[in-house]
């Protein structure tokens, strides 16, 4: 066994927090790194851990890895990391890093062999639903690998047709923007991911599910968002009240139940990833509604995105 602790100090040096207020609730540990053996040191006072570590920073060199809540690859993935994000590294344990992403703050374990300490300045990310990456700028070239909307890139040269990474290897140009150039609309973003298989903790084109769409989406357009939907409920927009007819919503607004998202294209079409369809698709809120309710769920909220454009 062999275990890597990023404490930044020895072992038989580490600190333990003062013991925690018992009224105060435990922070969400989806967005907050701590385990009884180790914790984020910003989280000092506020858990107990045997040691305490400010980590260390890496890059994701894979093209979308899954993040799982356990270093077990029989469990399912709650999120991704996609190709050139960056995360704090806590640990390393037979195989897997234990980190915490930058993008969102999401926690979990993922195969260490997936990153790298040679950080890359992103310059770019790639705009379109997906892109390949060529050993040559020939798109007959066998690809290297597949990237996915809002992947981080190192350019080293733009041409007209292809640009080159830093990293080696060879883009189509107009699949990629600069870092702080983003889409004017969310909402046509998500369009085009219409027909996505649904993949419970999916990101990527191959599969995403219900927040994913709308964390993907609103990245593109350059809206920070969290990664579960109840996280996006209580943190996105504004509260519009759910009018009895359904009628008054707008495009670009989220329409939340309990555990669900999806985003309305303009008054009657809401666009979800959903496992009913296990894809993403277009269809009237009344339709969804009724099918949801049926399970025993109700729209619980009407958020409206301040940024989103018709």
């Amino acid at each position: 066994m062999t275990s890597e602790r990023t404490t930044g100090e020895k072992k038989s040096g580490a600190r333990k927090a003062a013991a925690p207020s018992l009224r105060a609730p435990p922070p969400d540990p989806r967005r907050n790194a701590y385990r009884d053996d180790l914790a984020d040191q910003r989280l000092q006072g506020i858990v107990l851990a045997a040691h305490f570590a400010p980590g260390v920073i890496r890059q994701v060199t894979r093209p979308a890895i899954p993040m799982r809540r356990m270093p077990d690859f029989s469990m399912g993935l709650d999120t991704e990391l996609l190709f050139g994000e960056t995360v704090t590294l806590y640990d390393v344990d037979e195989g897997w890093a234990w980190v915490q992403a930058q993008r969102d703050g999401y926690v979990g374990y993922i195969p260490a062999d997936a990153l790298t300490a040679d950080i890359a300045p992103v310059t770019h990310r790639v705009q379109s639903p997906g892109t390949f990456v060529y050993p040559a700028p020939d798109m007959k070239t066998p690809p290297m690998m597949h990237l996915s909307l809002n992947s981080q890139l190192s350019l080293a040269e733009t041409g007209e047709k292809f640009c080159r990474l830093a990293s080696g290897g060879f883009v189509v140009t107009r699949h990629v923007a600069a870092r702080d150039r983003f889409a004017r609309d969310f909402v046509d973003i998500a369009e085009q991911l219409i027909g996505t298989p649904y993949l419970w903790g999916g990101r990527t084109r191959v599969g995403l599910d219900c927040s994913g769409l709308v964390q993907l989406s609103l990245e593109a357009a350059g809206i920070p968002a969290p990664r579960d939907s109840d996280m996006q409920q209580s943190e996105l927009g504004e509260v519009v009240p759910v009018p009895g007819d359904l009628e008054g919503l707008q495009r670009g607004d989220l329409a939340f139940w309990k555990g669900h998202v999806g985003i309305m294209t303009d008054g009657i079409m809401l666009l979800h990833a959903n496992a009913h369809h296990m894809a993403v698709v277009m269809e009237t809120l009344p339709e969804a509604v009724d099918r949801i309710k049926k399970s025993g769920s109700e729209i619980t909220a009407i958020k409206r995105m301040s940024k989103a454009r018709a």
